[in-house]
């Protein structure tokens, strides 16, 4: 899979996820790290990219019906990025799994 992580996330999820075997970059990497909405919206569906964000407002657009980009939706709290990466590294597979079958909003909790 190829994953766009967004601005509140660290760069560290994308690099664990390049680990384990995907695509994955983060905002920084690409010079969208004063980007709006919008233009990283359209990056992430130019480039086929699952955009990994804490942002509502994402998870809202991906659930219209047009979308075009898959989101992961993290609902975590603030955590140490040590949690946060555990925390992906738990439901990894099931991430996948629900975005292959095509859900556009996959929640992480």
């Amino acid at each position: 899979m190829k994953f766009l992580v967004d601005n509140q996330l660290p760069s560290a999820l994308a690099k664990m996820l390049v680990s384990r075997g995907h695509e994955a970059r983060h905002v920084l990497d690409v010079g969208l790290d004063a980007a709006t909405d919008t233009e990283i919206w359209k990056y992430a569906a130019a480039n086929s990219l699952v955009l990994i964000t804490k942002d509502e407002d994402f998870s809202q657009r991906a659930s219209q019906p047009s979308a075009s980009v898959q989101v992961v939706w993290v609902r975590l709290g603030n955590c140490r990025k040590t949690a946060l990466l555990s925390a992906f590294d738990s439901v990894l597979s099931q991430m996948q799994t629900a975005l292959e079958a095509g859900n556009h909003v996959v929640e992480i909790r």
